[in-house]
This record gives structure tokens, C-alpha cells and sequence, in this order.
């Protein structure tokens, strides 16, 4: 099942997401007729894992992390599907880099990972935009937009075996599979839970496959987990 959240005139619904229609408890809603899609939830941090595929850490020349590497976004990073990405004025150099998220769906610490599968509600994506050649990771990571999430939680999926994808302007950019991974995403989450309370809309992303790249204003990035999704966004002038 998918679920998704709409912003509508009356306020954001919840419901569960079927070919462009939201079927919340007050009846239906149709994606760009009722209102714009929100990001799927509202986390109190995004917990975002690097170096977590062996291609990638090649590719950039990072040595292999003997434990899970990790930074946070705030919840004001967040984009929702097909809102634009306002290129920052600080920065010369935007990347992109497509992410598989998972969703918490309960709170919960010190998990085992046996038990992660009971404390996720259902995984997304994250495009974990990056200027790369500001100083440190938060003024790199952390900034307004540079979270765009979506388009919706899918609750039926297994993330231990998904192909993805990420387009620029219809060219293929990155291919990967989510078993490439160092840490698997159980893996990830309990490591991470022994020291975060995690709360329900809180999320985990779990790294980016090789050939994250720079975007301009004016391209389109689409990035696909099979049995997920498609996240795209735009990016614009500010």
C-alpha cells in the first residue's frame, strides 16, 4: 500500500495513494485537481547514512567506513515531489545524490534489527542535494530544500533487493542495486536507534549509489526505486 499526504485548501489529508487519488477517512481527493502533494510524513530529523556503497567510495576516493557514517537533516530541508529546488546562492557546486529512506512508524530505541521491520511504517526516497564545496557537512547538508522526499511512503516493499535509477533530464546518471549496500538497512536503523529516540515520521536514508553529480537551474531529477517510486524535482533559479 501506498500512502501519501495532500495539501488542500482545507489543510493537509492523509490517505492511501491509488493511481492520482488519496483516499482519506473524510472521502477522495485527486492529485492536482485538490491540492499538491506534501512530503509523506513529518519527521523531527532525517537521519542520513555516507559511504554506504563500496562503487561510491571508490569513485570518490573515501576509505570504507567500519561502522555506519551518518549526518542529520533538519525537517526544514524538506521538498515534497515536484516542488522546485531554489539553487542556493551560496554555492557553485549542487549535487544530487538518490536515496532509498525508511520511515519510523512507532517510537522506539535500542532496537534489534529483528525488530526493525515492526518500527517502519514503509520506505521512500530522498534526494540528498549537497553543496559540495561548502565547508563541513551541515553548511554542505543541512540547508533549507536540501531535502526533497517522496512522492510517498510505500508500505509493502522489501529494501534489501530494489533496483534504482536516477535520470538528469532523461539521461541515466546512476543504476545500483539496494543489495550493494555496506550496511543494510535493518542494519542501519538499529545501529542508529542505540543512540536516537526515534518518533513516528522520523526518517533514515541509507546512502547514495555511485555517480552522485553536480545539476544546474533547469535540470529535472527523477530518481526510481523499483517498487517504490519516482521522486522528481526541478531545479531553479532562486
Amino acid at each position: 500500500m501506498r500512502t501519501a499526504r495532500l495539501l488542500t485548501e482545507d489543510g493537509p489529508v492523509t490517505g492511501e495513494y491509488v493511481d492520482g487519488v488519496i483516499n482519506a477517512d473524510d472521502g477522495q481527493y485527486v492529485v492536482g485537481r485538490d491540492g499538491r502533494l506534501l512530503p509523506p510524513c513529518e519527521p523531527t530529523a532525517l537521519y542520513c547514512v555516507g559511504r554506504n556503497y563500496a562503487a561510491t567510495n571508490d569513485q570518490m576516493d573515501y576509505d570504507r567506513p567500519e561502522e555506519p557514517d551518518f549526518f542529520i537533516k533538519p525537517p526544514t530541508a524538506l521538498l515534497a515531489h515536484e516542488q522546485d529546488i531554489l539553487y542556493p546562492p551560496f554555492t557553485d557546486e549542487l549535487t544530487y545524490a538518490g536515496e532509498l529512506a525508511a520511515v519510523i512508524g512507532e517510537r522506539c530505541h535500542d532496537l534489534d534489527p529483528a525488530d526493525v521491520s515492526d518500527a517502519v511504517t514503509g520506505y521512500t526516497i530522498l534526494n540528498d542535494v549537497d553543496a559540495l564545496d561548502q565547508q563541513g557537512r551541515t553548511a554542505r547538508k543541512a540547508f533549507d530544500g536540501s531535502g526533497p522526499l517522496g512522492p510517498w511512503i510505500e508500505t509493502d516493499v522489501d529494501p534489501t533487493g530494489i533496483d534504482m535509477y536516477t535520470d538528469i533530464n532523461d539521461e541515466r546518471r546512476q543504476s545500483a542495486n539496494t543489495s550493494e549496500m555496506l550496511f543494510g538497512p535493518h542494519e542501519v536503523v538499529a545501529y542508529l536507534s542505540e543512540r536516537f529516540t526515534f518518533r513516528p515520521g522520523d526518517v533514515i536514508a541509507f546512502g547514495s549509489p555511485a555517480n552522485p553529480g553536480t545539476v544546474a537551474p533547469g535540470d529535472t531529477i527523477e530518481i526510481t526505486y523499483e517498487g517504490v517510486g519516482t521522486l522528481r524535482n526541478s531545479v531553479v533559479e532562486p
